[in-house]
């Protein structure tokens, strides 16, 4: 008995156990209204704080038996959960997106592998053709393009001739997004991979250029299809598109007449414009198309009322196919084929209508990534920039673009006109007296008083310049080529206008400017920006008030590896609050490379305008930069073409004034322009004619012995590779070296006082730009402590050897080096420190 009653109070001790781990918080099991009432909490705060817990027990009667550790257990796991299906979500979209894009890549793969076959058996028929028969003969048989045939306006008169032209368009575009009808090339320095938009080709046989395009989207067919018929709003180049007729077709799909007028990209050429068929349908495997081609023919098409700026251009079947993807999303092919009549520009310009790198840049790419970038936006990737929202400041850009585009051109029925010249002006002056930006501004008391818009531009020729680097010259240093001094009669005619236009106040610069980054693209393509210029009032009215200039800017075309592609700088004085519908007034410039093939360097632009060309005046040194030696064949044939426009507005009777004015504001900039367009150039500047050095330094020939004869004393060795007796000579090898060479003074503050042209280029700079720079903007942390660390020693040795590092340059780009060696330049008659020399061994950029 005794034995039974032992075992049964066991019994009874190990379930008060169990129940008193139960109790602990071990395990509790929560009923549907305890869940619920949890689950509002969380809503508002998932992660409440202990006393929050505490206030949740005591007003929910239904959790008062659940301790507050159980509380506080819970919320953690349904955090946790809340992060694990996120993470799962994510990932199956993530795994979505992968499978479309192998998907589109195996596609990819087997249009190459079908266009290798065609390629083997065409080499083998030429083979034969060569064996058997005349080289005529044989020349004939190369053509592997699908040649379009052009269509008359009598094919156009009913709607069954149009259908019949709407479907052999169809077949002709889809055998050229998805099969061999072109010999379809990858586009130079865009290679597909995880993080680029998509698959980038042109071709370089066909007639006309055409470029093709195919990437992944996360948005539906029909809303992409929506987004890229609305070519004005993705192609920066399209001035108008107007629908004159449309109609459905038999299978569910329409067909429009389009008339599609695009802009010209120099003052030096007429624009151009389009009469297309464009047809919408859907495919029987869902996908939908957008296809397009030109209607030719006598009288074809409406003729704009200033038809002598105009030629028209024929589009051949282009288009867009856009096939949903599992899951959502949509897979897109694009393909811009194009007849740009090339004829009738000047020869300079013909590059830039017979490349199929400009189209592709212009419309495939552009195209493709602005689908993308309104697919960011609306999955809430974007962040805003100021408050704005990304529609906003989409906006602006596109305002800013077009702004500049219509001060280009000057288009006849937008109501500007030449103003009367001699015919011999090198900067041409527009005038609008039908703009009207006072009516717009809520500073203006009298609208009436402002009399229109005035336009100075020019267009001119650039050798050897690259258009990123110079580009984002111009956006870094604005003190290198603006100027804001007014003189008294133009002070006079703005000063009321500065009421009724923020920014065009009477005001100095002094220099300094603020860049406030608004939004990018989203490869970092095209940036917009608010750019805050410090400066003060000319005039003693009112001394104390700020005249600092804002800018709103956009800076596009800075990657050097963009083959192709146009670099442009685009501003616009506004308010420092300004609305989103300011009224904007661009200026700016646009440099377009024009990669010709190896031709007569003489060539010129034969126009009847007059234009200038920024090298013509000057020395180019016929020898290179040793770091940039291996490029110096293609950077000696590399030209482009700059052109530059600003506008003023002006009150009435004083345009005389403002086109005085503007006429040499616009020269003022040409001459700065070519200064730093010259000390940019890849082949150098001449340093015997280069700027002189810092007032406070020897002459250049002076300096170049100090340096070389203080690195043999101190180090050694010799810096140059010969010990010339010229002074000249040794200025050349120094200003050659392949190394990147920098002296500067021994000032508590030590400013830049000289470097050679690859200490130039590594910098991102100009000499007369260099003195702005000090020693401690080069070098980052690592850098600078291995300098302080070494400077007693170079003072008393005369010289150190700093390890491999990091540096970075005025456009704020990291350049790595391999060793960077400092010593003392001592002056040879008076025997002092003059400055100090480094000299970076094998740098490149990161």
């Amino acid at each position: 008995m005794a034995m039974v009653m032992h075992h049964q109070q066991y019994r009874e001790n190990n379930t008060a156990t169990i129940n008193n781990l139960l109790d602990a918080g071990k395990y509790v099991r929560y009923t549907a209204e305890q869940v619920e009432a949890l689950e509002r909490v969380y809503a508002e705060c998932p992660k409440p704080t202990s006393l929050r817990r505490q206030q949740l027990i005591r007003d929910c009667p239904i959790l008062a038996n659940i301790e507050t550790k159980q509380i506080k257990v819970w919320f953690q796991n349904r955090r946790c959960r809340e992060k694990q299906r996120n993470e799962s979500s994510q990932l199956q979209t993530v795994n979505r997106k992968l499978s479309a894009m192998n998907k589109l890549l195996m596609e990819e793969n087997d249009r190459l592998q079908k266009q290798v076959s065609q390629l083997v058996c065409e080499n083998g028929f030429m083979r034969k053709q060569l064996q058997g028969a005349s080289a005529a003969t044989a020349d004939g048989s190369c053509e592997s393009i699908v040649t379009t045939p052009r269509h008359s306006l009598k094919d156009a008169n009913n709607p069954a001739g149009l259908l019949s032209i709407a479907e052999e368009t169809l077949a002709e575009f889809l055998s050229k997004a998805t099969g061999t009808a072109v010999d379809w090339v990858q586009m130079p320095g865009m290679k597909p991979g995880p993080d680029s938009v998509g698959i980038f080709a042109i071709s370089q046989s066909c007639s006309g250029v055409a470029a093709r395009a195919c990437g992944l989207v996360s948005l539906d067919p029909t809303k992409i299809v929506e987004i890229l018929k609305d070519r004005p709003s993705w192609f920066r180049d399209c001035r108008s598109l107007e629908v004159f007729t449309m109609f459905p077709a038999g299978n569910g799909g329409t067909i429009e007449l389009v008339y599609c007028q695009t802009y010209a990209p120099t003052t030096l050429a007429p624009a151009r414009d389009f009469w297309t068929l464009r047809y919408t349908a859907s495919l029987d495997n869902g996908s939908l198309v957008v296809c397009e081609r030109s209607l030719t023919g006598s009288g074809a098409g409406p003729h704009p009322t200033s038809a002598s700026q105009f030629v028209r251009g024929e589009m051949l079947p282009s288009g867009y196919l856009i096939r949903p993807c599992e899951g959502g999303g949509s897979i897109i092919h694009i393909v811009d084929h194009l007849n740009l009549e090339a004829w009738s520009v000047p020869e300079v310009l013909r590059p830039l209508y017979q490349s199929s790198k400009v189209v592709a840049h212009k419309m495939t790419i552009a195209a493709l990534r602005y689908i993308k970038q309104i697919a960011q936006e609306t999955s809430g990737e974007v962040v805003y920039g100021l408050g704005r929202q990304p529609a906003v400041l989409r906006t602006f850009s596109q305002r800013l673009s077009r702004g500049f585009q219509d001060a280009v051109n000057g288009f006849n029925d937008d109501g500007w006109s030449l103003m009367s010249c001699d015919g011999n002006e090198d900067v041409i002056v527009s005038i609008n007296s039908t703009k009207s930006l006072g009516a717009l501004s809520s500073h203006s008391n009298s609208p009436s008083l402002l009399g229109g818009v005035l336009c100075a531009k020019a267009s001119m020729l650039l050798q050897n310049v690259p258009p990123a680097v110079l580009v984002r010259f111009l956006r870094e240093h604005r003190s290198e080529w603006a100027d804001f001094n007014i003189d008294a009669y133009s002070a006079a005619a703005l000063k009321t206008s500065a009421y009724m236009y923020p920014g065009m106040r009477p005001t100095k610069f002094t220099g300094g400017q603020v860049i406030m980054p608004l939004g990018h693209t989203i490869e970092h393509q095209e940036m917009l920006e608010v750019v805050r210029l410090e400066g003060h009032p000319l005039s003693q009215e009112d001394p104390f008030t700020s005249r600092d200039i804002h800018l709103l800017q956009i800076c596009s075309g800075m990657d050097e590896n963009a083959v192709g592609a146009c670099s442009e700088l685009v501003f616009a004085p506004i308010d420092e609050m300004f609305a989103d519908d300011s009224p904007l007034l661009p200026s700016g410039f646009r440099i377009i490379p024009l990669h010709s093939k190896p031709s007569n360097t003489q060539d010129t632009l034969t126009t009847n305008q007059t234009t200038l060309d920024l090298t013509s005046s000057l020395e180019v040194g016929q020898t290179t930069n040793g770091h940039n030696s291996p490029d110096a064949s293609s950077n000696q044939n590399m030209r482009s073409v700059l052109t530059i426009a600003f506008q003023f507005p002006f009150e009435n009777n004083m345009e005389d004034n403002i086109a005085a004015m503007a006429r040499q504001y616009v020269r003022t900039v040409i001459s700065s322009v070519q200064r730093v367009a010259m000390a940019i150039s890849p082949s150098g500047l001449s340093p015997t004619i280069g700027p002189k050095l810092s007032t406070d330094s020897p002459e250049a020939l002076t300096l170049s012995h100090w340096i070389s004869q203080s690195y043999s004393y101190h180090i050694g060795n010799q810096l140059l590779s010969s010990d010339p007796v010229s002074g000249d000579s040794v200025l050349k090898q120094l200003w050659q070296h392949q190394d990147a060479i920098l002296c500067c003074s021994t000032k508590s503050l030590p400013a830049l006082i000289f470097a050679n042209q690859a200490g130039l280029d590594m910098l991102e700079t100009t000499l007369v730009a260099l003195q702005d720079l000090t020693l401690d903007k080069i070098f980052d942390d690592s850098g600078r402590k291995a300098l302080l660390s070494e400077f007693s020693k170079i003072m008393q040795q005369g010289f150190a050897y700093l390890p491999a590092g990091i540096c970075m340059s005025a456009m704020g780009r990291h350049i790595s080096y391999e060793q960077a060696i400092a010593w003392k330049v001592l002056a040879a008659e008076e025997n002092s420190v003059h400055c100090l020399a480094f000299s970076f061994v094998n740098w490149s950029f990161v």
